[in-house]
């Protein structure tokens, strides 16, 4: 049998890909291209982003290993087999780098330091206001593996943390909350917001303008899940009526983010080139190398994606 690895990447780090994954795995027959005569050795796809198409008609597939945390693009493909267990990565290396990128931006609001660099380019030395951390409440929307990593930093450092989920969740020294019906009264404390959501029907567009009214005059926006949570124009809306402060962007609707886009050059948004927590092929090779080992020995499969969750 043969594991195909799907992937629209650029041809370097296609390739490196490919050398770590078989690394992983040296006994492992890995095939980059569909082959009609060869299909039915295929009862494995590792996949970064494939094309739509890219899986169908695969009739032994047995898993699909996602190298990405997220799988909206793996899921709203019409042909992904239905009937096989796909899984998401879930790289503690991920989570880390993610709890650094929540800390350096919640603690750079906190600290006026967003501030500080606008002065800077205005030549402008004036000390801003600088509430303590346990003074500041920041309401975290995703409690899932990074959002429990993103928790915890954020509690270590003092901060006040009102975590939100769909589902109950459970961190230590946070307040959680769970279901629609809490949403509003979570945002109403927050002087920041994070937002760490899967993307799903019901978390799409969630941060819209009804989202933002809802929070107190001078919060601040965090957005490091998906662009479509994020209602662009209604969160400009918002920023140029002086009811939100700042916000801090590292995902969009459109990637690369458009030359044109306003939140280019808007003076209280602060714009990140989709770096908050990069996979990093080294640990995630090793990741998707142990859900293709436990499939061969019938052991667990770690990861699984909920289809009717989307995540």
């Amino acid at each position: 049998m043969s594991i195909l690895f799907s992937a629209r990447l650029p041809s370097d780090e296609h390739a490196r890909w490919l050398d770590l994954l078989q690394a992983a795995l040296p006994d492992e027959v890995f095939v980059a291209r569909r082959d009609a005569a060869h299909d039915d050795d295929i009862d494995i796809a590792v996949v970064a982003n494939p094309p739509p198409g890219a899986l169908h008609g695969l009739r032994n597939l047995k898993l699909i290993q996602s190298l990405w945390a997220g799988v909206e693009t793996v899921l709203a493909d019409p042909t992904l087999p239905a009937d096989v267990p796909l899984a998401r990565m879930v790289d503690p290396a991920m989570n880390a780098a993610m709890a650094e990128t929540a800390l350096w931006a919640v603690l750079s609001l906190q600290r006026g330091f967003f501030d500080c660099a606008a002065q800077q380019i205005a030549r402008r030395w004036q000390p801003v206001p600088q509430p303590r951390a346990d003074e500041v409440t920041v309401a975290l929307l995703g409690l899932g593996q990074m959002g429990r990593a993103v928790a915890l930093r954020l509690v270590q450092s003092g901060y006040r943390v009102v975590g939100w989920s769909m589902r109950e969740a459970s961190v230590a020294g946070v307040i959680a909350c769970s279901g629609e019906s809490t949403l509003p009264g979570v945002l109403a404390q927050a002087g920041i917001v994070v937002n760490l959501l899967p993307l799903t029907a019901r978390t799409r567009g969630l941060l819209d303008a009804r989202a933002f009214a809802q929070m107190p005059a001078g919060a601040s926006v965090v957005n490091l899940a998906r662009g479509a949570h994020v209602v662009d124009a209604e969160l400009l809306a918002a920023l140029d009526s002086g009811h939100l402060k700042h916000a801090v962007l590292d995902v969009f609707h459109t990637e690369p983010l458009p030359a044109a886009h306003p939140f280019w050059s808007h003076p209280n948004v602060t714009v990140l080139p989709h770096v908050a927590a990069q996979t990093d092929p080294r640990s995630a090779a090793l990741i998707a190398a142990r859900n293709v080992r436990s499939l061969r020995d019938g052991q667990p499969l770690l990861h699984l994606v909920d289809r009717a969750r989307g995540y």
